[in-house]
């Protein structure tokens, strides 16, 4: 049985840091995976979904980069073959938690923007396109047709392609990718910085900086 998301949001100033546990995963993390799973997918969808994850017949983890097998051992793979945050973000991917417009309708752009990633992840996934207007305090639902025509209309009006910036997440999938970037450079521009790119070249530059000073 799924469970309805959260209306209250965390406190983060409440957070306590507590003495480190001596262990990352067995059954206490299988368990824990399993419960967030039935919140938001059901039983059912658990159970078929978590089966197939970092599987090779199944698909890879959206949360991080899980190892290969050895191929000394054949490459076998376990059952249970993720960590307890590669299954929490499976459960918000494949959520059965829907937002539509009576969300949108009930919360200004003001009140989401003080609410926690994670009570924003909670609420589940959108049903359809919304746009926010100029000086609109809500988002609105629109049309497919109405958001290309809004989007093609942004696109024509550059002097020049690479005006534009488009970005992908590393949650899309290698199809999904590849016709995306047709399109872009299609367009007339190569633009196409990935996740990788908008992500870690901060991450890079500061760890640079760094290690650089310590070295000094």
């Amino acid at each position: 049985m799924t469970r309805n998301a959260p209306q209250d949001d965390i406190d983060e100033s409440r957070i306590q840091v507590g003495k480190p546990k001596g262990w990352a995963a067995g059954i206490p993390g299988v368990a824990t995976s399993l419960v967030r799973g039935v919140e938001q997918m059901g039983t059912g969808r658990t159970i078929r979904t978590l089966r197939l994850l970092n599987q090779r017949e199944g698909f890879d983890c959206p949360g991080c980069a899980w190892p290969e097998p050895q191929q000394a051992d054949g490459g076998h793979r376990h059952v249970a073959e993720f960590c307890e945050n590669g299954a929490k973000a499976v459960a918000e991917e494949a959520t059965k938690r829907r937002v539509g417009r009576d969300f949108f309708a009930k919360h200004t752009i003001e009140e989401l923007r003080g609410k926690t990633d994670y009570w924003l992840g909670q609420q589940g996934r959108i049903t359809e396109p919304f746009v926010l207007r100029d000086g609109a305090t809500h988002y609105e639902p629109i049309s497919w047709d109405g958001a290309f025509d809004l989007i093609a209309g942004e696109m024509k009006a550059l002097e020049d392609p690479n005006e534009a910036i488009f970005y992908t997440s590393g949650r899309t999938s290698n199809e999904a990718a590849f016709a995306y970037q047709l399109m872009v450079r299609s367009f007339g521009t190569n633009n196409l910085p990935d996740c990788s790119n908008m992500c870690h070249e901060s991450s890079g530059a500061a760890l640079t900086e760094t290690t650089s000073a310590r070295a000094r």
